[in-house]
């Protein structure tokens, strides 16, 4: 079973063996975070020129999760600002070493 957009079964085409049901609402947040999973790791791996429809697409699933959740895109701004101003974004590019995994220390 997969989430997929809503105009999919009217863009399938006549003749295309395929069967469409609506989900349940349990079933539709799992679905949405399964397809979350699925848009990011196209995201992480999409070539630059494919990037922003790519980013486009995660945006647009969670837009879905928020809406699921009774939340607006608004709240979700609003607590990506919150966290930004709080403990920063990720522009300098600051990397973190855990210091147990350092290969250096090994006997």
């Amino acid at each position: 079973m997969k989430l997929v957009r809503d105009r999919t079964p009217e863009l399938a085409g006549a003749g295309q063996p395929a069967a469409f049901s609506e989900a349940t609402e349990a079933e539709y947040g799992r679905l949405l975070r399964d397809k979350l999973l699925e848009e990011a790791a196209e995201a992480a791996t999409a070539a630059p020129a494919e990037l922003l429809d790519e980013l486009g697409d995660v945006l647009q699933v969670l837009y879905a999760l928020a809406s699921q959740a009774g939340l607006e895109p608004a709240a979700i701004e609003s607590a990506r600002a919150r966290k930004a101003r709080v403990r920063c974004a990720f522009t300098r590019r600051v990397v973190w070493q855990d210091p147990a995994a350092r290969e250096d220390d090994t006997p």
